[in-house]
């Protein structure tokens, strides 16, 4: 909300494990300090994502790790299979820690460079990830 893409939100929703910031074609979502999010806390945030992009347009989701959590890794395959939709993903961290989690959360993830230092680096990176899979349509 603090930045000068805050005026192209669409929709933001919050919940008990943190906020989600809809755009087009992402979803920004920011854990709260502490939390250990996994399905079961995050089922609000979950169901925002299938609710918003239901499960044929294709979207990505950036983490902008502003504060410190954990995350259930091993439902990483869980919730993708939620989510057959989902094309791009990035985790944006601004130190070390969050750097080395996000490290450990790409051993899980499908997609190469998710990790990222600011969020428009990740903002852009994942929003041309996303349209490069929409088919153009010829007229």
């Amino acid at each position: 909300m603090n930045s000068n893409i805050a005026h192209q939100i669409i929709k933001e929703e919050q919940s008990e494990a943190g906020v989600i910031h809809f755009f087009n074609h992402i979803a920004v979502v920011e854990f709260n300090e502490g939390i250990h999010a996994d399905i079961k806390n995050g089922k609000k945030i979950l169901e925002s994502m299938m609710n918003y992009f239901g499960n044929s347009k294709p979207f990505g989701i950036v983490a902008n790790r502003i504060n410190s959590y954990s995350i259930a890794l091993l439902e990483t395959v869980e919730v993708r299979s939620m989510f057959p939709n989902l094309v791009a993903y990035g985790i944006v961290s601004y130190n070390f820690a969050g750097r080395m989690n996000a490290d450990i959360e790409s051993q899980f993830c499908t997609s190469e460079d998710i990790s990222f230092n600011n969020l428009y680096e990740g903002l852009d990176t994942v929003y041309k990830r996303v349209i490069s899979t929409i088919p153009l349509p010829l007229n």
